[in-house]
């Protein structure tokens, strides 16, 4: 398929199924298929720039794109357009990359049910009347509907990882500082990371590849030095870190099992730190309140409410207690890490429920009530306090509803987490696919083809 074949069944897919979805704020319509000429003209002059070369790819909302309208999920930034690209979106493009357009962000990405943005709700190709996680749901929408096959998310606490596995994909947040931010709004400096979203490992692979550059020696080189001895992997009990749903576990164990005695010892094992959310919440809240305070000062009626209140709790988050939190995060890192020499990779569930419906707030758990954005976030934020690469790979369904299997490993341990999931990914294409009540019909299992043969 040639670049302008690519872009224009990627048009007709946005325009056939983003009216149910909400997965773009813009689409680009005459930028992509302009690019898509140029990648073809490069092509027949013998210019390749890789294996992306040509490939529709969609940017959360919040990632700067040079003439491309980028709100932020707000009504602030309702009409801003950016004069220079992001650094991440500046490497996709020198990789022949085509932004097809922008994605839904949770309002500023303040938020990890992806039901708070300025254009609407992102919503599950699973069920259209569930949450798509946040706040990268946009993304991870369009590449679950089958729209792309790439994004780019964001990750502070959860962001990618969240809505990835809420929507069947794969999603990968780097060690922090991995990739620059540049160019991305900032949610919390010291916490923010720009994420990869894909449907199938192999896919993601390529988009890391292109944002960091390819590891000495090839891909092959690295999965074949990573898998060839045995893996320990430490599996964390997570009813240890929030009440988690059986059917959520055992779909995620039973998908790391898969690995088998041969490649894997897998032994369970102790969280090392104390509970992180709030470690993480005190951190998040009051780097966000520094970058938003003149902001809602000047402009509240313009914020979300539920957004705009979330912003005025955490304005109430001391000097004190915001030096504390970075103390205890410094430790717990050196806890997690202390671990990470006797395992080489962590595992557990990627989220803990099933996705909730759209607008939900709360959800049974535990005999009672627990807080959905609290839950949401309860697996995922601990890696981001510790600044550690983490992936989430499909594991399968509960209720109908797609659920996750997160790896978590040492600093640069990217391409492990990625040949990992690959080793796992041929087992996973075996699952039954449930029927989608969102849409005409189910959303079809991928071939387990390389980013080059997309859609």
């Amino acid at each position: 398929m040639s670049p302008q074949d690519l872009v224009d069944q990627a048009l007709q897919e946005a325009a056939r199924l983003d009216p149910q979805l909400g997965a773009f704020v813009t689409v680009d319509t005459e930028g992509a298929r302009a690019s898509a000429y140029r990648a073809a003209r490069e092509l027949a002059d013998g210019v390749d720039r890789g294996p992306l070369h040509g490939v529709p790819v969609a940017i959360k909302d919040n990632v700067a794109t040079a003439g491309l309208r980028t709100t932020m999920g707000s009504r602030h930034f309702a009409d801003h357009v950016p004069t220079q690209d992001a650094d991440c979106v500046a490497r996709l493009r020198s990789a022949g990359a085509i932004i097809l357009g922008k994605t839904t962000t949770h309002e500023f990405a303040y938020g990890p049910t992806g039901d708070r943005s300025a254009n609407g709700a992102a919503r599950n190709p699973y069920g259209t009347e569930r949450m798509s996680g946040g706040s990268s749901g946009g993304s991870a929408v369009a590449v679950a509907a089958g729209i792309v096959p790439l994004a780019l998310g964001t990750d502070t606490g959860g962001s990618v990882r969240i809505p990835a596995a809420y929507c069947g994909i794969v999603g990968l947040k780097p060690t922090q500082d991995a990739v620059p931010t540049d160019g991305v709004f900032p949610l919390s400096p010291s916490l923010d990371t720009v994420g990869a979203l894909a449907r199938t490992v192999d896919d993601c692979r390529l988009l890391w590849e292109a944002l960091v550059g390819p590891r000495p020696g090839g891909p092959g080189a690295a999965r074949q030095k990573h898998m060839t001895s045995r893996l320990r992997i430490g599996w964390i009990d997570p009813e240890t870190l929030f009440p988690t749903d059986s059917a959520v576990t055992g779909a995620a164990h039973g998908t790391l099992d898969l690995l088998g005695p041969d490649a894997a010892q897998v032994d369970e094992v102790a969280m090392p730190a104390d509970a992180l959310l709030p470690v993480y919440s005190t951190i998040q809240g009051a780097e966000a309140f520094s970058v938003h305070a003149d902001r809602m000062a000047a402009a509240p009626d313009l914020y979300d409410e539920e957004v705009l209140a979330r912003l005025r709790d955490a304005a109430r988050v001391g000097r004190a207690d915001y030096y504390e939190a970075l103390l205890v995060r410094r430790r717990a890192r050196a806890s997690l890490l202390d671990l990470l020499r006797r395992y080489d990779l962590l595992a557990l569930p990627t989220v803990p429920i099933p996705a909730p419906f759209l607008e939900a707030r709360t959800v049974p758990a535990a005999g009672g009530n627990v807080d959905v954005r609290t839950a949401l976030l309860s697996l995922t934020s601990p890696w981001s306090i510790a600044g550690l690469p983490a992936l989430t790979t499909p594991a399968g369904f509960v209720d109908g509803l797609p659920v996750g299997l997160q790896l978590v490993a040492p600093p640069g341990g990217e391409h492990l987490l990625l040949a990992t999931a690959a080793a796992l990914h041929h087992a996973e294409c075996r699952l039954p696919i449930p029927p989608n009540p969102g849409l005409t019909g189910p959303v079809p299992r991928t071939p387990r083809t390389t980013a080059t043969t997309p859609l």
